[in-house]
Order: structure tokens, then C-alpha cells, then sequence
């Protein structure tokens, strides 16, 4: 029952749902009836009006179209110019009628009028403006102005022709004065050719500035055609007397041309250069490199050193200016001139590098201020700054590839002539120290050290390598950034820069070299004593009394020569103490045969040494700084690695078992020879010793043929064969039980 009801109630839904439905269509079928007649007189209205204005707008034309004709006859351009543009834009709305025979027929007269306009108008202005002949007539008239209007409502080409033909005649003095074969037209008397511009845009600004109108740029245009025209001149005379061109003509040129066009810069936009693209300038942070101070203004009618490039306005810099090159790009395949120039006086200032060192000697030992940078790299990167700098405002093409070859071989030479040839030499000054002169060193002996001033030397030629090797890369940077971008990847001073960082290995090697042969002496006399002798344990020993002494007479004053460069510092002592402690373990080895009180006074030394060394870098020292964690590391487990020996010699060697499972523990090293060594320093005797070594090949946890590292490290974690071989014993073991 409730089904049946659902769906009568759907039936009727659908009854009134059409119900609404068709009285809908009757109501849009009453209002199109009733609106269709508003329609016609809509589109009548539309279509009247439409009538009219074209009736308007023919009316005009026609009128416009005599009107032309009569005022063209009549010169009467100041009407013509505004006429002419509210011609041209009615016949716009009859594009769509030209069909219409008497339309077409008015397009084609506004058309002819336009064609005579323009041949009237250059007819006039050939006539003002004379092609042949150089003097020209009185100033400028009222008519050629306003003919200049009506040429910018007609073709663009009449006022590129208008345009083509003053410059060219204004100019056509310019090529007779400063002819290939007069002596005016040589290098060194560029600037008359810029004083004649100069004097002629004057002249143009009097005479014709308000003849064209504002917007043709007539002032900028006829200076970059000057400009085009001079660089055409100047790159033929170069070609015709290349062998003339000397390098201080050639600067003066290029200087005199860029200032130039650094004035174009100030006074035009560059709106009429088809390429003046301007992009902003890039800041560069303040920093004391020479290759990182504002470059702006550096230019100077000889190469010198400038002390301030802020202070003085210069020429803007060549990305502002879009008139760079415009003129100077000519003397580009002449720069060769530039660069051998640049190499000679380059070969010339490392040879006075060089006889200023042999006569002033090396710089004094200044501790307060920490080790002094020789003042010739300092002028050889401000020079270099000049040369690139220079360089760039010439060409940012391959001549700078080539002063960056330039560039390179100065910086190798500086390197082995100024640092690594001025480096004290160990066979000199240490007397030719071999292995038996030091053996033959008495106790108590001494070995010939670096003096301070040497000392000092080496540590000023270090810190001199590191700014090298600094600016050197701040140069790479600086040199990637001028070149152009399809030239960057051949700029490449990573050899430089490697060459810089052999210098500073070099000296800390020599160094490090130093103190550790002083110290060889008292190591020998350690090696020496008989401390099997020594009846009770004192003080420190000698030996190490002398090699604290050697520590306390270096170390302070390379640690002040070295403060401003603090991690070749750590470096010096990282070195110094993987040199020193393997060496005093081997002297330790040659201690035999040794007494209980006699190991007992070498472990004493042993820790007074290893307390020493831990305090290295700021011994002698008022401010107490800690050690670097890398060094401290590596005096630890050296001089650990020395104490444990001595711990394991000074243990009785009764019951062997015990002794051998106690060196194992304690040094951890699988070695035999290691083990020998040891038995040596305890003194026994060889058939004791070879029962020894025998038992402690049974007692290694591993293989024999292992190698010594991995035997080493199986002493402090099982590996995974041991691990199972162990729980195959224990599965054997269970079974047996069960």
C-alpha cells in the first residue's frame, strides 16, 4: 500500500513539473513577441548612426585629402604635420570599404601625397644641407622644422634618410681633417679628435638643437656615428704602422679613448645604441685584498700603485657605461703590445723583489705583532689588481687569458725565487747532519740550530705563502668575473695555489726538522746510559732536561711568528710529535739491558716528557690556551704506547704465562719483533728468549699469518672465525655432558 501511494505521489510530481514547464515556453514566446519590435528599432538606430559617422568621416577625408594636396604645393609643413596624422587616422576606419572604388581612389591620393611629401622634404633639406662642397648655409628655418614633424607621420625611412644625410654631411669635415695621411690622425694626437666632437656637438646644440625635434637624439646620434666612423680610422692607421705602436702610446689611447667614452656615458643614455643594455653593478664586500676593494676609477696615464680608488670620480664603471668599447674595441688585437709590456715589468719587479731582499736582508723579528708577511707579495697583488683591472676596461676577451698566463708564471716565479729561495738550508746550516755524525755525539753535545733570525725567517716566508695562497684564489674569483663567460673554464690557478701550499709544507717541515734534530743528541745519550746500573730513582734525567730546553728555545717563538696563521702552528706541532715520539720509543728500544730502578727512572722520564709535550703549544706562554683535541690525541697514545713498554719490562718475567698474557694486554701488539725487543731490554739470556717467543706464538688469540693489523685488533674484539670456532667447542662440550 505504502508502494503504490510512493508512486501515485511520483506521477503527479511529473504532471506539475510539465505543467510549469509549458507555461514557461508560453511566457518566452509572449515577451519575443512583445520585445521584437524594439529589436528592429535597435538595430535601426545602430545602423543610422553607423551611416552617419562614416558619412562624417568621408566628408573629412575628402576635405583633408585637397587640403593636403594644396598646403604640400605651398610648403606649409606646420599644418601639413598635424593634418596629415588626423588623415591617416580616418582612413583607418575605411580599411574595411576599400572595395569601394572611391575610396580606394582617396587611399591612393593620401598615399601619392605622402610619397611627394617625403621627396619634397629631402629635396629641401639637400638643398639646406648640400652634400657636396664643405661649407654649409645659414642656420637652420621654420620650414625644414616643421618638416621634420611631418617625417615622423610618414615612412620611418624618410627620417632614417633625413637623419643619414645631416650626420653624414656634418661629419664630412671630420674625414678630410683627420685623413689617414695627416699627421693629426696618429695615436698621439688622439685627443684632437675628441677636442673637434666636442666642438662640433657645441656647435649642433647652437645652431640645430631645436630644428629636429627632442626625440630623434640627433646630439647622441651624431657622436656614436663619430664615434663608429673614428674606430674604422683608428683600426686602419694601427694596421697600416703596427710597428709604431708603442705600449705607452697605446695606454695613452686607450686612456684618453675610455675617458671619452666615459663622458658619452654622463652625457647621453645610450637610447640610440641597438645593444645598450645596462646592468647594474655588482657590490663587492670590504676586505683587505687588493682583489676585493672597489675598483672603481683606476685609471692613470702610467702604471703606478694607487693608494685610494674611492676617493677620486672616475670614468663609471664598464658595466654602467653603454658606450664602453665603442670606440676602444679597435685597439683589442693590439693588446699584445699590452701583455709583453706586462711581462717585462713584471720580470723586472720580481728581480727587484729579489735584490731588495739580498740588501735589506729578511724582515726583523717583530714577536709582539707575530710573523711579518714580506711586504713584495703585498705589491706584487696590488700590481697585479692594476694589471686586471686595466686589462678588463681594455678587452674581457683572450687578451686576458693571456695576462692570466702572464700572471701564473709571476706567481711561480715569486714562489721559488722570493720563498723556497730564501728558505735557510738544513745542510748548511746544521753542518751536512747524517745518521753516524749524530751516533757519534758525545752526551752533552750539541748540534748546530737555526739561529732566531732564521727561525723568524722561515715562519715570515710561511705566513707570506698563506696570503699568496689566499689572494691567489681571491685573484681566480676576481679573474672568472671579468673574462667572458665562454672563457672561464681556461682560467685556472689551482697549480698556483698548489705551489703556494708546497712553500708553507716546506717550512713547517724545516721546522719541525730543526727541533727534532736537537733533540737527537739527548736521545742518544738516553740510548747510551747504563741503566742497568742505577741504583735509585731521582729526579729527571739529563737527556730529558736537554730535550725540554730545545722545546722552551723553539717553540715560543714559532708559536708568536705564526700567530696570525694559527693552524700551521697546529700543524708544526702535530708533525713535530709524530717525528719525535716514534723516535724516542726506538731510542727507548736501545735502553738494554734494563734494571727494575732503572725502568722505574726511565718511566719518570717518560711521563715528564709526555706532560711536556701535552703542554707544547702554549708552553712559555702567559696565556694558557688548551690543546688542540688532534694533538692531544697523538701525544697520548704515543707516549701511552712508551709507558706501557716500560710497565711491561719492569714486570717479572717468572711465571712466562703470565708475563706474556700481561705484554698482550698491555700493548697489544701481535708483532715478534716488538716482543724481542722487549726480552732484549729485560736482558735475558737467548735460549730464555726463544722459549719465550715460542710460548707467545701459542698464546696469540690470532692466526700467525694474519697480518699485524688484524691481529692487533683482535685483541680487542673477537672476529666472527673466533666467535664460532668458540661455539663449536661449547656444542661439543654439551654433547659430551648429555
Amino acid at each position: 500500500q505504502a508502494l503504490e501511494e510512493a508512486q501515485k505521489a511520483i506521477q503527479q510530481l511529473f504532471g506539475k513539473i510539465k505543467d510549469i514547464k509549458d507555461k514557461a515556453e508560453k511566457s518566452e514566446q509572449m515577451v519575443k513577441e512583445i520585445t521584437r519590435d524594439i529589436k528592429q528599432l535597435d538595430h535601426a538606430k545602430r545602423h543610422l548612426t553607423t551611416s552617419i559617422t562614416t558619412l562624417n568621416h568621408l566628408h573629412m577625408l575628402a576635405g583633408g585629402v585637397d587640403s593636403l594636396e594644396a598646403m604640400t604645393r605651398r610648403r606649409q609643413y606646420g599644418e601639413v604635420a598635424n593634418l596629415l596624422q588626423g588623415v591617416v587616422n580616418v582612413l583607418e576606419h575605411f580599411n574595411k570599404y576599400m572595395g569601394i572604388p572611391q575610396i580606394r581612389q582617396l587611399s591612393e591620393r593620401v598615399k601619392a601625397a605622402q610619397n611627394e611629401l617625403g621627396q619634397q622634404i629631402l629635396a629641401d633639406f639637400e638643398e639646406a644641407f648640400p652634400s657636396q662642397g664643405t661649407k654649409r648655409p645659414g642656420g637652420p628655418s621654420n620650414v625644414l622644422r616643421d618638416a621634420c614633424l611631418v617625417a615622423n607621420v610618414l615612412d620611418p625611412r624618410i627620417k632614417q634618410e633625413i637623419i643619414k644625410k645631416f650626420i653624414k654631411q656634418h661629419l664630412s669635415e671630420y674625414l678630410v681633417l683627420f685623413q689617414e695621411n695627416q699627421d693629426v690622425a696618429w695615436l698621439d694626437k688622439i685627443d684632437r679628435r675628441y677636442a673637434w666632437i666636442k666642438r662640433q656637438l657645441v656647435d649642433y646644440e647652437e645652431k640645430y638643437g631645436r630644428m629636429f625635434p627632442q626625440e630623434w637624439c640627433m646630439t647622441e646620434r651624431i657622436a656614436v656615428e663619430f664615434c663608429h666612423v673614428t674606430r674604422t680610422e683608428l683600426a686602419k692607421i694601427m694596421r697600416t704602422r703596427a710597428k709604431e705602436i708603442e705600449v705607452k702610446l697605446l695606454l695613452f689611447a686607450i686612456q684618453r679613448t675610455t675617458n671619452f667614452e666615459g663622458l658619452l656615458a654622463k652625457r647621453f643614455s645610450g637610447c640610440t645604441l641597438a645593444d645598450g643594455t645596462v646592468k647594474k653593478p655588482e657590490v663587492p664586500p670590504p676586505s683587505t685584498n687588493p682583489f676585493l676593494e672597489d675598483e672603481s676609477g683606476t685609471e692613470t696615464d702610467e702604471i703606478v700603485i694607487e693608494k685610494s680608488d674611492t676617493d677620486k670620480p672616475k670614468k663609471p664603471k664598464v658595466p654602467d657605461n653603454p658606450f664602453h668599447g665603442i670606440v676602444s674595441k679597435c685597439f683589442e688585437p693590439h693588446l699584445y703590445v699590452y701583455i709583453e709590456s706586462q711581462d717585462k715589468n713584471l720580470g723586472e719587479l720580481i728581480d727587484r723583489f729579489v735584490a731588495d731582499f739580498k740588501a735589506q736582508g729578511p724582515p726583523k723579528p717583530n714577536v709582539d705583532e707575530g710573523g711579518a708577511v714580506l711586504p713584495s707579495c703585498a705589491d706584487l697583488f696590488v700590481y697585479y689588481k692594476k694589471c686586471m683591472v686595466q686589462c678588463s676596461q681594455l678587452s674581457t676577451g683572450e687578451p686576458m687569458i693571456a695576462l692570466t698566463t702572464i700572471f701564473q708564471k709571476y706567481l711561480r716565479e715569486y714562489a721559488w725565487k722570493i720563498l723556497s729561495g730564501n728558505l735557510p738550508k738544513t745542510t748548511s746550516s746544521s753542518g751536512g747532519l747524517t745518521i753516524t755524525s749524530l751516533l757519534k755525539e758525545k752526551e752533552g753535545s750539541e748540534v748546530a740550530k737555526f739561529t732566531l733570525e732564521e727561525l723568524c725567517l722561515i715562519c715570515s716566508i710561511l705566513s707570506t705563502a698563506e696570503y699568496c695562497l689566499a689572494t691567489t684564489q681571491q685573484l681566480e674569483e676576481k679573474l672568472k668575473e671579468k673574462v667572458d663567460a665562454s672563457l672561464v673554464e681556461r682560467i685556472n690557478l689551482t697549480g698556483e695555489m698548489d705551489t703556494f701550499s708546497i712553500v708553507i709544507s716546506n717550512s713547517i717541515q724545516l721546522l719541525v726538522q730543526d727541533l727534532d734534530v736537537a733533540c737527537d743528541p739527548a736521545l742518544t745519550a738516553m740510548s747510551k746510559m747504563q741503566w742497568q746500573n742505577v741504583e735509585h730513582v731521582g729526579d729527571q734525567s739529563p737527556y730529558v732536561t736537554s730535550v725540554i730546553l730545545h722545546i722552551k728555545q723553539n717553540v715560543p717563538i714559532i708559536r708568536d711568528n705564526l700567530a696570525s696563521t694559527r693552524k700551521y702552528f697546529t700543524q708544526f706541532c702535530i708533525k713535530f710529535a709524530n717525528s719525535f715520539i716514534p723516535k724516542f720509543i726506538n731510542h727507548l728500544f736501545k735502553c738494554k739491558p734494563i734494571s727494575m730502578v732503572g725502568a722505574e727512572q726511565l718511566l719518570l722520564d717518560t711521563h715528564s716528557l709526555k706532560m711536556v709535550l701535552l703542554d707544547l703549544p702554549s708552553i712559555g706562554s702567559q696565556v694558557v690556551r688548551k690543546a688542540p683535541a688532534s694533538y692531544t690525541k697523538i701525544v697520548v697514545k704515543g707516549m701511552t704506547r712508551a709507558e706501557m713498554i716500560l710497565k711491561v719490562v719492569m714486570a717479572p718475567h717468572e711465571p712466562p704465562v703470565v708475563f706474556v698474557d700481561n705484554y698482550i694486554k698491555l700493548l697489544a701488539d701481535c708483532s715478534t719483533d716488538t716482543f724481542q725487543k722487549i726480552l732484549d731490554m729485560k736482558g735475558l739470556k737467548r735460549s730464555e728468549q726463544s722459549s719465550m717467543l715460542d710460548l707467545f706464538r701459542q698464546r696469540l688469540p690470532a692466526p700467525p699469518s694474519g697480518a699485524e693489523n688484524a691481529g692487533s685488533l683482535s685483541l680487542s674484539a673477537p672476529t666472527p672465525e673466533q666467535e664460532s670456532s668458540r661455539i663449536r667447542k661449547l656444542e661439543k662440550l654439551i654433547k659430551k655432558r648429555l
